[in-house]
């Protein structure tokens, strides 16, 4: 009941601010497709460069539509609105709270990434988009859901969200896997970047994308950080509730 709840309130938020939260969703995907995608006349691995970038950034926006949709709502309620104190003393259980939590990220950041989808349709890109991507696509966006999760219990300030997502979001937009391949960065600093989860997640993507198979690799790293930053979001809210 508890992450019934949860849902109903960010769809209770979602239809409120539709018109908002759809051209947040837009602008930076369009604008980098018309820049990287439209504007530079290249290719990718000897095909358009516009069927590398399409599942990079639809992969991009289930990170940054999930990230959006928690960290900031949550620090606010966290230290201002005083609602997740509320929580705590309600009968709702915790852990049923930070589901309902990661779940309504990660359906923000599915939202996100159709948007960028229906956009990309008159392209004609021919890439292929079926169940095992918008599972991909649901997975990363859990995985930032959580990550914004714990930042939010970490913030010391409204100001805080802000910078987390210049200080995470903001660096693996531009290097994990999205408009350049990591396999063209340097020895060392490309195995680290490729193990990040939007490097993952767009690999993935973009590899069904045309036609082949996923592997498991991917999948096993983004089962991790879902779990970890999952058990951690869990550890914050049970250690403040028994302050």
């Amino acid at each position: 009941m508890g992450i019934i709840t949860v849902l109903w309130e960010k769809w209770t938020e979602f239809k409120r601010d539709f018109i908002k939260i759809t051209v947040a969703a837009m602008i930076a995907p369009v604008l980098y497709l018309i820049v990287f995608g439209l504007g530079v006349k290249t290719t990718a691995s000897g095909e358009p460069y516009l069927n590398f970038l399409i599942p990079g950034i639809v992969a991009m926006s289930t990170m940054t539509g999930s990230f959006g949709a928690i960290v900031q709502n949550m620090s606010v309620q966290r230290l201002y609105e005083k609602a997740l104190d509320q929580v705590m003393v309600s009968p709702t259980p915790l852990w049923q709270f930070i589901i309902g939590q990661i779940l309504g990220g990660s359906l923000r950041g599915m939202y996100a990434a159709i948007v960028i989808l229906l956009i990309t349709l008159p392209l004609r890109s021919e890439l292929i988009f079926n169940a095992q991507s918008f599972f991909i696509m649901f997975l990363n966006g859990t995985v930032f859901a959580t990550i914004a999760l714990v930042l939010s219990f970490l913030a010391k300030s409204y100001s805080d969200a802000p910078r987390f997502t210049s200080y995470i979001i903001m660096p693996m937009t531009f290097l994990c896997n999205t408009f350049i391949s990591t396999d063209q960065m340097p020895a060392g600093i490309s195995q680290v970047i490729a193990l990040l989860p939007l490097s993952q997640a767009s690999g993935m993507i973009r590899t069904i994308s045309k036609g082949g198979d996923a592997g498991v690799f991917g999948y096993v790293v983004l089962f991790v950080y879902l779990c970890v930053f999952s058990a951690l979001s869990i550890m914050f809210i049970y250690k403040k509730k028994n302050l």
